[in-house]
């Protein structure tokens, strides 16, 4: 899971699945992230090919702790699998979803 540090922002790249046995490495690597972000934080999920609940719960967990630190959240480029179940749950509403790569810049902007 790479992370590119920017003056005030950091992009992690998460790829793979954010599935039960992924979990707790990515928890742990998202807490790592916030510590080294600047005010924004962006999720780049372009690569990740599915979620389920135990990965959504730690989106949701960095998501709060984030905002505790005053830190924002973006979510980036979500797969069709990612967007849907996202919406399903109606975790869109909480976890903000940019679908353009390319909002990188602009988030970060």
């Amino acid at each position: 899971m790479p992370a590119r540090q920017r003056p005030g922002h950091t992009i992690v790249a998460l790829s793979e699945a954010l599935d039960g046995a992924a979990a707790p490495a990515l928890r742990e690597h998202l807490i790592g992230a916030l510590r080294r972000s600047g005010r924004l934080l962006i999720l780049d999920l372009g690569e990740v090919a599915s979620a389920d609940a135990a990965g959504l719960a730690v989106l949701v967990g960095i998501q709060r702790r984030a905002a505790a630190l005053g830190i924002t959240l973006r979510l980036v480029a979500p797969g069709h699998q990612v967007a849907a179940l996202l919406r399903v749950t109606a975790l869109d509403r909480a976890l903000p979803l940019y679908p353009a790569p390319d909002l990188h810049t602009e988030l970060a902007a």
